[in-house]
């Protein structure tokens, strides 16, 4: 049986709405957003069917189609014959699954952290090296191209069969056949966003024949319109059209309006991500940051750190952090330097799968409150660092920034990430994929940025206050410094 939560319908104008649909690993999201960026309805359904074996982690394509079905019609339930004028989907990164001439799966998806096919990356990095150096990245245990090696080279696409990306497939549901996939998801699977081709070539070295793979367009193309079979399902008017979408991360960048040059989101949740948008391709030696491609044109580079609240569950489990937040604010800057690792490995500011975090120069038996402050400053810094970083590689991080992730709804936070900054931390009244793909769906042909800053509204901006410059100044050359004699920075 599947849930359903549907939120309350608020009311607008009566003018039409734009779905935007989130497949999550956990569930599927779905909401109705209208043209002013109020969400007029909402649903969710999770996903059961998950299974993790070792290197393996397998889903059940058919169960991300009902949990579709049951999230949307959750979100148009109490449209009150408000018109849907259009839907995209948005979905994990690298996840794949083999689908029949009907748009039918044909087996389970290999999800976006399946990492059956590393022995196969060398191999897939030698035969593309020319493009992925041009494009600037390295391929990757857990990218969807190794899994599309190791498919095709074990049999499990039949004759007639494709191989598609997890929103490709649900929207084949939704259309009633197969359609085209997106540049955003394409790229892990090996797509030349330089050429706007596949890499016919690269491919006929790794035994992937071009015909398994779908053709790719610029996401918020329209693709398809929904079924007369998947309206009855979904309770989407048939005939509505269906944009194509794009990856989760680039929906959740699409949800922040950080789509113009200079202007970034940055995550920070569990770990710490940072998207923006540049002209031009960002190429990162290190391998840290990689680039999209911007449906308005240009580009949209991003990089994750391993660094973020993750290590709170570890050092303080169970803690009230807004409890705590009034003590860590009145504590000031720090001593020492921390740099908040919860394991080994670090992928960005800078790439060491040796790193290890640290928190030096602070008191012997920290109190919680203490605790909370050292983590919340590193972090901070770290964000510095990575801006500096990105600067580094050619990337305008002059702009303001805007603040996503469970961490955006302290306050203090964020005032001390502007502070540390040196520039403005704003954050939006609505976050998350499902209300970026709205806003991809809404949005003609070369326009995202615009529809974007049309319909995102913000919650609260936190200015920068100067009068902490010198003393956070100091904190950061302290963290700088440490990184330097540990050798993961120039000294």
């Amino acid at each position: 049986m599947v849930d359903i939560v549907a939120a309350v319908t608020v009311d607008g104008d009566g003018g039409p709405v734009w779905v935007g649909i989130d497949l999550g690993t956990q569930g599927v999201r779905a909401v109705a957003v209208d043209a002013a960026g109020a969400v007029a309805g909402a649903g969710q359904a999770p996903l059961h069917r998950d299974v993790r074996d070792g290197p393996r982690h397998e889903q059940d394509p058919a169960e991300w189609w009902t949990a579709t079905c049951a999230a949307v019609r959750g979100a148009v339930a109490g449209l009150r014959g408000r018109a849907v004028a259009a839907v995209a989907v948005d979905s994990t990164s690298g996840t794949l699954v083999v689908q029949d001439r009907r748009g039918l799966p044909a087996g389970p998806a290999l999800m976006y952290d399946d990492i059956r096919a590393a022995a196969r990356v060398p191999a897939v990095q030698e035969a593309g090296e020319a493009v992925w150096t041009a494009l600037g990245y390295r391929m990757q245990a857990a990218w969807a191209l190794p899994k599309l090696v190791e498919l095709c080279a074990t049999g499990a696409v039949p004759a007639g069969h494709t191989v598609v990306h997890q929103a490709d497939h649900v929207v084949a549901r939704l259309a009633g056949r197969p359609v085209a996939t997106d540049t955003s998801h394409a790229l892990k699977t090996g797509y030349d966003l330089l050429a706007d081709r596949w890499p016919t070539d690269v491919l006929d070295r790794l035994g992937v024949a071009s015909a398994v793979l779908p053709a790719v367009v610029i996401p918020g193309t329209r693709i398809a319109t929904v079924s007369a079979a998947a309206a009855g399902e979904c309770a989407i008017p048939a005939g509505t059209p269906v944009v194509a979408g794009m990856t989760d991360g680039c929906a959740a960048q699409v949800a922040t309006g950080a789509l113009a040059p200079g202007r970034w989101c940055s995550a920070l949740g569990t770990t710490l991500v940072l998207k923006g948008a540049t002209p031009a391709l960002v190429r990162d030696p290190g391998g840290g940051v990689y680039c999209h491609r911007h449906p308005d044109g240009g580009w949209l580079p991003g990089g994750a750190s391993n660094v973020g609240a993750a290590i709170l569950s570890r050092d303080l489990p169970g803690a009230d952090l807004a409890a705590l937040t009034p003590a860590a604010a009145a504590l000031g800057v720090p001593p020492g330097a921390t740099y908040p690792l919860v394991g080994p490995g670090e992928r960005f500011p800078f790439t060491d799968p040796a790193a290890t975090g640290f928190d030096v120069g602070g008191p012997d038996a920290p109190t919680p409150a203490e605790t909370f402050a050292r983590v919340a400053h590193g972090v901070a810094y770290v964000e510095k660092l990575a801006f500096e970083t990105l600067a580094g590689l050619g990337a305008d991080v002059s702009g303001p920034v805007v603040a996503t992730g469970g961490t955006s709804r302290n306050d203090w936070w964020c005032r001390l990430r502007a502070d540390v900054l040196g520039r403005p931390v704003s954050v939006p009244e609505q976050a998350g994929s499902a209300f970026g793909a709205a806003v991809l769906a809404a949005a003609p042909p070369g326009s995202l940025a615009r529809t974007a800053a049309d319909m995102v509204r913000l919650r609260a901006t936190f200015d920068p206050r100067p009068g902490r410059a010198a003393e956070l100044a100091d904190g950061y050359a302290r963290l700088r410094a440490e990184l330097a004699t540990r050798g993961r920075l120039p000294v």
